[in-house]
């Protein structure tokens, strides 16, 4: 018999704040060549959330790849999020997800086959949710566990939303709320409970199906999700890709039950956090009067957060989300944390 063993406990990160440092991964991906391809209408080169290959006038493929280490110890909750978050990279392009290949790194002989079992199960659930096939998969024997898959869309190229088209007036609007991961940070240290994290496991499984597709109804000129470079990092990607600046409204920034708490006293900041604040140091300016929970909570690596987009101001109730800032002429890339 295989000995319960939580699954966080073997994590070096959590979630999407294992992530490489974007400060440090950027300068990286810059080197490399960039396709000519005309076919490609999204690739790496602008940071978006997935790449989009178009096949026809009317058709274009959406692909996206994403996993990550445990960031709860429920291990069909763990392969729940692990889905949903992947599944987000094609809902902020506009797309809808058709097909997916599981990736696993596991311990099995440490785990056991039940807990592995359990974790498909999850992704496999919300894959079915989102009416997406997984289709097969790959698996490695590893002491650390990882889950993910690379997830399959499609989208009208006419429809299709990227991170660059963001225009000045648009306002912002979040679809989820921040602080996910100042919750299961603090819940690994047994600072919060059982129920504080449930309410954070909550929204990570839920889908930004619904933001994806009321984004395209609405005529949003932008999207991107939020995730592990934090808010202000995604925000950063709209920004500059777009060559305007945001404006975002600390006070506003919708947030979880007890998250600012366990950020103003530390026992919610993780390391992710720390690093994406210093990185948001080199674009953002922060008023002095925005507190310091506020401001981790800017920087919190987020897993499976919602959708943030750009709409034109007169269209911004079509979009269930929380106004939270403006997009304003200005250094691209710059972001004002007011």
């Amino acid at each position: 018999m295989v000995a319960t063993i939580p699954l966080t406990s073997l994590s070096h990160g959590a979630g999407c704040g294992c992530k490489l440092p974007a400060a440090d991964l950027l300068p990286i991906l810059g080197q490399l060549a960039v396709s000519d391809d005309p076919r490609l209408l999204v690739g790496a080169a602008s940071g978006d959330d997935a790449g989009v290959f178009q096949l026809r006038d009317d058709l274009a493929l959406v692909q996206t790849v994403d996993f990550f280490t445990p960031i709860v110890d429920d291990p069909y909750d763990f392969g729940r999020i692990a889905a949903v978050n992947a599944l987000s990279d094609v809902y902020a392009m506009g797309g809808q997800p058709v097909t997916a290949l599981n990736l696993v790194a596991f311990p099995l002989a440490r785990l056991g086959a039940e807990v592995l079992r359990q974790i498909l199960e999850g992704g496999q659930a919300a894959m079915a949710q989102a009416g997406c096939v997984i289709v097969g998969g790959h698996s490695i024997d590893d002491p650390e566990p990882k889950y993910g898959l690379a997830v399959t869309g499609t989208v009208d190229p006419s429809r299709m939303l990227t991170n660059a088209g963001a225009e000045p007036g648009d306002v912002l609007l979040l679809s989820k709320p921040l602080g996910v991961g100042a919750l299961t940070t603090a819940r690994k240290r047994g600072e919060v409970s059982d129920a504080d994290l449930a309410v954070a496991v909550e929204t990570m499984v839920m889908l930004n199906a619904t933001a994806g597709r009321q984004a395209v109804a609405a005529g949003a000129h932008a999207a991107t999700d939020v995730t592990g470079f934090g808010l202000l990092g995604h925000v950063h990607g709209l920004a500059r890709e777009s060559g305007l600046t945001a404006e975002v409204n600390a006070a506003d920034l919708p947030v979880l039950p007890r998250a600012l708490e366990v950020l103003g006293d530390g026992s919610g900041v993780s390391g992710g956090g720390r690093r994406n604040l210093e990185y948001a140091e080199g674009f953002t300016v922060f008023a002095a009067d925005v507190s310091e929970a506020r401001r981790r909570l800017a920087g919190d690596p987020t897993t499976s957060g919602g959708l943030l987009v750009a709409l034109p101001p007169e269209r911004a109730d079509e979009f269930d989300g929380v106004p939270i800032g403006r997009m304003v002429e200005g250094p691209p890339g710059a972001v004002r944390l007011l």
